[in-house]
Order: structure tokens, then sequence, then C-alpha cells
């Protein structure tokens, strides 16, 4: 390679180095954008009804605000109640337990004694893993003011992107150059209706999740039914993980009344998640977002080791984004265009070198006949 490729190289591997170091910030930048995007389709339908920009936008943002402070009104008063009561609860349910195991040791063969479970062994057993759940407990505690700044940092950003979002738009488009930006614009306009239709899928997708699980647990007569659905609901925004999050604290609360009532929970929770994947998410999402569930579930993986579990919250937008990218750019005007190109050039080196020539076994007329003339006019009598 010469200089100028070396020092395109350099540039290269520097840029996403830098690129690897920010990448906290950039997925926090990402966030701003998806939620200014919901919140900026939101203003433009009150925009339609005849509302001014302006308007529009302290509507869209104050029911955002509204949205949030009562999922936490809904969600913490009854919580912290519950759990105050699982604190004690909770070591009076293993007590019991050890003591009916106790009780079945002393019933059954002395051959069967070894295979019954030893509730203290395994308690000693599972005290690594509680010590780092409360370690990591504690340093989610200490971090969060760090968690605190970040959201203000998204919500700071996601003001100034609403304020004015096309200005933004003109900066990001001026990146590319002069020949590409009109197709940049038409690739940018994919992302922000498949985002849309994102949004609006998950949001459907939640109210019916959480009218079934506030139906169901009413039923079963679980205490703080309407906070376990409205966040049962709100972790259907994490596919595949966010409904087996969303069934443990479910099962806590629903083991205060009685055992049988966990195991009720559970298979309720089973039915609504096989409900959600088999025939609301393929109805919904089908006319939003078109994605594999392997893909999902792949970049679920890829995003939640890289980036945390804000990558995870993301992954979802992040893909449908990345797709559209990868399908625009990458096979439609890089892949598919080369592969015209080269086969218009193969087919026109195959033309120079080996010119067309008649087939002696083929039953058409030959091409050095066919620009003749033909005279089928018989011989004039002199």
């Amino acid at each position: 390679m010469n200089l100028g490729q070396w020092i395109g190289l350099i540039a290269i591997v520097l840029s996403l180095y830098i690129l690897w170091q920010i990448r906290e910030v950039l997925l926090l930048m990402f966030a701003a954008v998806v939620l200014a995007t919901t919140l900026n389709r939101l203003a433009k339908r009150f925009q339609r009804s005849g509302m001014k920009r302006g308007l529009a936008v302290l509507l869209s943002v104050a029911i955002f605000f509204a949205v949030i402070v009562g999922f936490f009104w809904l969600i913490v008063p009854p919580f912290a109640q519950q759990f105050q009561e699982l604190t004690y609860r909770v070591p009076q349910g293993f007590g019991r337990f050890n003591s009916w195991l106790d009780a079945l040791r002393t019933r059954i063969p002395g051959e069967l004694v070894p295979y019954v479970p030893d509730l203290n062994s395994l308690t000693q057993q599972a005290q690594p893993f509680v010590n780092r759940l409360l370690g990591n407990s504690f340093a989610f505690v200490s971090g969060s003011l760090e968690v605190l700044v970040k959201v203000l940092l998204v919500l700071v950003l996601t003001g100034m992107l609403l304020a004015d979002p096309v200005a933004y738009r003109k900066v990001f488009v001026r990146l590319f150059p002069s020949f590409y930006r009109r197709r940049v614009e038409g690739i940018l306009s994919k992302c922000e209706i498949s985002l849309g239709g994102w949004v609006t899928g998950a949001v459907i997708a939640m109210g019916v999740v959480g009218l079934m699980s506030v139906i169901g647990l009413s039923v079963l007569g679980i205490k703080a039914a309407l906070a376990l659905a409205v966040l049962a609901g709100f972790l259907n925004l994490i596919p595949n993980l966010g409904p087996t999050l969303s069934v443990v604290p479910a099962m806590a609360i629903a083991l205060l009344d009685e055992p049988w009532k966990a195991i009720a929970v559970l298979i309720l929770y089973s039915i609504i998640q096989q409900v959600e994947s088999n025939f609301i998410t393929p109805v919904v999402m089908a006319h939003q977002v078109s994605l594999l569930p392997a893909v999902t579930l792949i970049s679920q993986l890829f995003f939640v080791t890289f980036f945390g579990f804000l990558g995870l919250f993301l992954a979802l937008p992040l893909t449908v984004v990345a797709k559209i990218w990868v399908q625009e750019v990458l096979i439609k005007d890089v892949l598919d265009e080369w592969g015209n190109h080269h086969l218009q050039e193969t087919e026109f080196v195959i033309s120079s070198k080996f010119p067309q020539v008649d087939d002696p076994w083929s039953t058409e007329t030959p091409a050095s006949d066919r620009e003749k003339p033909v005279d089928n006019a018989l011989p004039k009598d002199e």
C-alpha cells in the first residue's frame, strides 16, 4: 500500500477506537433521538387538528411526563408496602418449608433421604450469588446520581431535538457527499416511519398485555394487581426477557397469600406470553416492523453484552434502524449496484473476446444469412 492508503487505514482505525470509547454517549444520543421522534410524531398528530407547532410540542411533552409520573405513582407505593412485608414473610416461609422437609425425611425410606434437598446446604450454595446480587444493588444505589445525570442528559437532548428537528436533520445530511444527500434524506424518512411504527406497535402490545394481566391477577385475588399489570406491560418493551422479569415480583407477592397462587400466577403469565408472542406481536408488528425472531434475540445478546441494560432496552429500535441502513446503503446502493456493474463489465469482456459465431447445430437461420436479402424469385426466361 502507498502512503495515502496507510493514512486512510490509520484514520479508520482511530475513528473506530474513538467511537468505541464514546459508545455510551452515542447510545444516550440515540435514546434521545428515539424519544424525540416519538414525541414529534405525537405533535404532528396534534398539528393535523389545527394546533400550532409550539402548543403541540408542549402538549406532547406534558403527556410524556404525565405518563412517567403516573407510572411511578402506580408502581412505587404498592411495591414498597408489599416488599416490606416480604422481608419478614419470606424467612418465615423458608422456616416452614425446612420443617416440612424434616418431617418428610422421617416418613420416607432411608434410601431416599439423601435425595431430599437440604435447605441449609442450598442456602450456603446460594450465598455467593446473593452477595454478588447485593453488591450490584449497592453499586446501583451508589451510581444513582450517575443514572440521574444520564436521564437529564437524554431529556435535555430530546428537548433540543424536538424544538427544531429539521435543522439537526440538515446538519446530519450535510455530513455526506452532495450527490448522496437526497438519498440520505430518503433513508432518514424510512427510519422515522419505522421507529414510529415500532412505538405504535409496542404501545398496543403493552396495553393488551397490561389489560390481560390486571384481569387475570384480579381474578386470582393478587394484591397490587394494577401495579403488577403496569410493570408487566412496561417490561414487555424488552422482547423475550421482559416477560420473564415481570413474573418474579408477581410470584413473590402471590406467595404472601398462598403458595398455590404463585403457581397460578406463573401459569397466567405463561398463557399471556404465549398469546402475546403468537397472536398480538405477529398481527401488530407485521404492519409496523418486520424482524425475524432470531435477529431480535441476537441483537439483544449483542447490545446487552457491549452496552449493558440500556443496550438491552434499546436493542429493538437499534436493530430496526440498523436494518434500514444496511438494506438501503450496503445492499441496494453497494452490493446490488456493484453486481450490476460487474455483470455489465463481464458481458462486455465476453462479447469483445468471443464474438458471436453461427452455431452449426442450431435450427435457426444464421445471422449472416439473415442480414442478406433473399431472392426467391424464379429466373426469367430469356
